[in-house]
């Protein structure tokens, strides 16, 4: 076994490995970037080696630092995680070059499984079985173009070198295939370093099961079952469960066995996973699945296998990587319980899942037990930076079957509070309390088909709500006076009751709530609590407010929540839900300048990707203007009416902040 090993990775994946490194005693060497000196895995690690700039070409993907780094520190092997560096067939053979153990498999295995178009010809060699498509290496627009009509609309555009959702565009109709195409290659040259893509019959409803498979240098291999992740935005998963609900054992027994044998037609060692389409139109059935691709890394959803398995997938890596056998065979292997994944991301689901930055001001997550796991790589007061991908965490939950399962997950996310930044918790909430998601009628396109349900229409604060952010002011207030005046407790100043002369006891809060003010008439009981009024009914309230924890007392009701106060702006969080509100000074109000209103600014920070219009440029509603780039994803920009454009502010390769002025335009009447 290895005495020390380089991690290449940063965040949640990065202090993954440490752990398990950890309790193995082999010490651990963190690589770090400009934007994560202070990350959670530098902190956790034994070493740690700075790489570069935050920008990840110039720090995470730069092999020959990693590689610099390793032999600068001794580390006898390199884990490379997921993404960055972990299927790059390069720099598994300069890590073997330079004498360092890759944590993953051969150069070659990579190679064959790295390319999707490569990968689907080799499996149609095999008998496996794959999606009709085009797979091959002419790339000219006009030839796709006609592949796709005979392909058959809609197809899928997909980025041969990578996955995570970068690169892949789905097109429905032909006048949409020359942009769609554009899209994709540049999405996929940023995040991969290459443009080719494939297409793909776009199944109208699929379900995405894998795979998880794993190999010896002895030439041993097993399958440890499936995992369903049908339930994705933007391509991109949100929730993975195993063992895939209502999945026949014949049917996992085929699908596990073309995974092995798909592992050992390349010689595969380690930890890899062969991703499957299958078509459930009809329900799932043996002879309507295909082959999508294999990942020959470890996955961001293994923990849900663990969980069901009993097994950890990072010491298997260490183990086969230090060239051991299997640490089990198939027949050891076997399915108990059932477990589920949510990835907590910093994004704002109602505005298109866009990514969310800011300070995590607050965190606190779930307690872990037997049943429920968290993996993550920030802590409170860690910043969400643009440079990277924006999850928080993954919150894996266990139990006897899946209906338990759910359970243990809707109250581990109602445990969650998160504030600094716009997080996903609220909708994860609402996917594993849907009939249809508990019923197990899954299928990739899910989110979309009940968007409405899973992201309603932000509601107004309740009088509850209102009630709770009032009661924290009023107990903050009251800790200040008695602060400011710790030496006489019976001075009047240490009173916060509102009193006036000849006048009854009482104060006035307003609260903003998006557009609208809602004004709270506070009054003081001689009991300590307080009677608000002005709200849809009045509420009596009392409690205690220690470190952003609010212990609090409603009409005789007790509920505890999380404050959060920076300024005048105040988060209240709730079990499964959110609520902000500003703390309006009237005396400080100023009329809102609408000189502004006809500009169109960045919802965060990026890269200006392309300008697809010029000064002066007649332009109609939803016609897309400029493309900006973030955390590897592009945003269109498009026009919110018909009119015309007065000023373009940034050109094609300019950084803009979040908030930026990108385009004005001069609306028609």
């Amino acid at each position: 076994m290895f005495h020390k090993i380089l991690i290449a990775n940063r965040g949640e994946i990065a202090c993954r490995v440490i752990r398990t490194a950890r309790r193995l005693g082999i010490a651990t060497v963190a690589v770090y970037s400009d934007a994560d000196a202070k990350a959670m895995h530098v902190s956790m690690a034994d070493e740690a080696v700075h790489i570069g700039p935050a920008p990840v070409r110039e720090s995470y993907l730069l092999a020959e630092r990693i590689i610099a780094a390793a032999r600068m520190t001794e580390a006898e092997a390199i884990h490379p995680g997921y993404g960055f560096l972990s299927e790059n067939a390069g720099f598994a053979r300069a890590c073997a070059e330079a004498g360092i153990v890759f944590i993953g498999p051969p150069a070659a295995a990579i190679d064959a499984m790295g390319l999707k178009g490569a990968a689907k010809a080799l499996m149609e060699k095999a008998k496996v079985p794959v999606v009709p498509g085009y797979h091959g290496d002419e790339q000219a627009p006009d030839f796709l173009a006609k592949e796709a009509e005979r392909i058959g609309y809609p197809v899928l555009i997909k980025a041969v070198a990578g996955g995570g959702g970068k690169g892949m565009r789905r097109v429905d109709a032909a006048k949409d295939f020359a942009a769609a195409l554009a899209g994709a290659k540049r999405e996929a040259a940023n995040a991969f370093g290459d443009d080719k893509v494939l297409l793909e019959k776009y199944l109208v409803k699929p379900r995405h099961i894998e795979i998880q498979v794993f190999a010896d240098s002895q030439g041993n291999a097993v399958h440890l079952f499936e995992r369903d992740c049908s339930v994705q935005r933007r391509h991109q998963k949100v929730l993975e469960e195993a063992p895939a609900p209502d999945m026949p054992a014949a049917m996992r027994e085929v699908m596990g066995q073309a995974a092995v044998a798909a592992a050992k037609a390349i010689g595969y060692v380690g930890a890899g996973t062969v991703e499957f389409i299958a078509d459930v139109s009809e329900g799932l059935r043996a002879d309507r699945f295909y082959f999508m691709e294999m990942n020959t890394r470890l996955q961001v959803e293994h923990p849900v296998t663990e969980m069901i398995t009993g097994q950890d997938l990072v010491e298997w890596q260490l183990r086969v990587a230090a060239g051991e056998t299997l640490p089990a065979g198939q027949d050891d292997l076997a399915i108990t319980g059932h477990a589920i994944e949510a990835r907590v991301y910093a994004e704002d689901p109602g505005r298109n899942f866009l990514p969310s930055v800011g300070t995590l001001c607050r965190l606190r997550a779930p307690a872990e037990t037997a049943h429920v796991r968290v993996d993550t790589g920030v802590r409170e007061g860690d910043a969400v930076s643009p440079h990277y991908d924006p999850m928080i965490a993954k919150l894996i939950v266990w139990d006897k079957d899946r209906g338990s399962a759910l359970r243990r997950m809707r109250q581990a996310l109602g445990k969650y509070q998160i504030a600094g930044v716009t997080t996903n918790t609220a909708f994860l909430m609402s996917l594993v309390s849907h009939e249809a998601f508990a019923g197990g009628d899954l299928d990739t396109g899910f989110i979309e088909r009940f968007r409405a349900d899973l992201i309603p229409q932000p509601a107004p604060a309740s009088a509850n709500v209102l009630a709770l952010a009032a009661l924290a002011v009023v107990l903050e207030r009251r800790a200040r006076a008695a602060a400011s005046t710790a030496g006489d407790p019976w001075s009047p100043w240490a009173a916060v009751n509102g009193w006036r002369l000849n006048d009854q006891g009482a104060d006035e809060l307003i609260f903003k709530d998006r557009d609208t003010d809602t004004i709270c008439r506070v009054e003081y009981l001689s009991d300590g609590a307080i009677r608000l009024r002005g709200l849809e009914k009045d509420v009596v309230a009392q409690g205690n407010l220690d470190n952003g924890s609010l212990d609090a007392v409603l009409d005789g009701r007790r509920i505890k929540v999380g404050i959060v106060r920076q300024g005048d702006d105040l988060t209240i969080l709730l079990p499964g839900e959110t609520h902000r509100l500003i703390l309006v000074d009237p005396r400080a109000a100023v009329e809102l300048d609408e000189a502004g209103s006809g500009q169109l600014t960045a919802p965060m920070p990026g890269k200006v990707v392309q300008v697809m219009v010029a000064e002066g440029a007649r332009v109609e509603r939803g016609q897309p203007l400029m493309i900006l780039e973030a955390m590897k994803m592009e945003h269109t920009i498009s026009a919110p009416g018909r009119g015309s454009i007065a000023k373009v502010h940034f050109r094609a390769g300019d950084q803009v902040p979040e908030g930026a002025a990108l385009l004005s335009i001069e609306a028609e009447e």
